[in-house]
């Protein structure tokens, strides 16, 4: 399903990176194969998460909310081989009620300390149709702007978008062959021990199982921000 034409390409060999996401398992979920990926390229990894996902969850989990992501979000980072996790407090549910200029200097603030080589997020489109994810991306691209650096985003192929919604009824978007910029080989041991760190979301029934498997060993990148070729100046 997930096959396209398109030759495999290699992720980006940066240092350092960041990562920027509205939820805890947003990391594993989404991003947990090309965070590997990273690391396995030599990449230190630096998660920035707005939100600690009261509102964004299951219901019938046992204890406080709060608490309970904050901890699966620090076992499943340490599962990924991420260096740094930073977890916010803004409003689940309402991250896009903030301005992009709050959200965004916190973003170039962390980049700078950990002088990242570049920046990674969802898709614009958010992915899932959740309004956070896209609020997040928002501030991660007006950080890459403000620091000149590039912003690489996960992203889901259109077959296999359809494929799930008309499976489970969700609302993924995807992205053409012709909007995808990087299909990159992946594998998943690490991020499937992540994802089940974060017990109170991985359920068996979650579509999440689902996007794997038709997922297989690929992962899908579009380019929201390309490195600035820097040319030498005039003599």
């Amino acid at each position: 399903m997930s096959r396209t034409t398109q030759r495999v390409a290699e992720l980006p060999r940066w240092a350092n990176s960041l990562v920027v996401v509205a939820h805890p398992d947003d990391e594993s979920f989404g991003l947990g194969a090309v965070i590997d990926g990273l690391g396995k390229r030599g990449c230190a990894v630096t998660v920035l998460c707005f939100t600690r996902g009261e509102a964004s969850t299951l219901h019938g989990v046992t204890g406080d909310l709060a608490d309970i992501r904050a901890d699966e979000l620090r076992r499943a980072g340490y599962a990924l081989g991420v260096g740094t996790t930073l977890l916010r407090t803004h409003p689940d549910g309402a991250l896009g009620s903030l301005p992009v200029e709050t959200l965004a200097a916190d973003v170039a603030d962390v980049a700078a300390r950990v002088v990242a080589d570049g920046l990674i997020a969802f898709d614009e489109s958010g992915v899932t149709g959740h309004p956070d994810h896209q609020a997040a991306t928002r501030a991660a691209l007006a950080a890459a702007v403000s620091l000149d650096l590039p912003l690489l985003t996960w992203t889901l192929p259109e077959l296999v978008a359809d494929q799930l919604n008309s499976e489970t009824g969700a609302a993924f978007s995807g992205r053409p062959p012709a909007d995808v910029d990087l299909v990159v080989a992946v594998t998943r041991d690490r991020q499937r021990i992540a994802v089940r760190e974060h017990a109170s979301q991985a359920l068996p029934t979650s579509v999440l199982w689902r996007r794997l498997e038709l997922l297989g060993d690929r992962e899908h990148l579009r380019w929201a921000r390309r490195a600035q070729v820097k040319r030498p100046a005039s003599a």
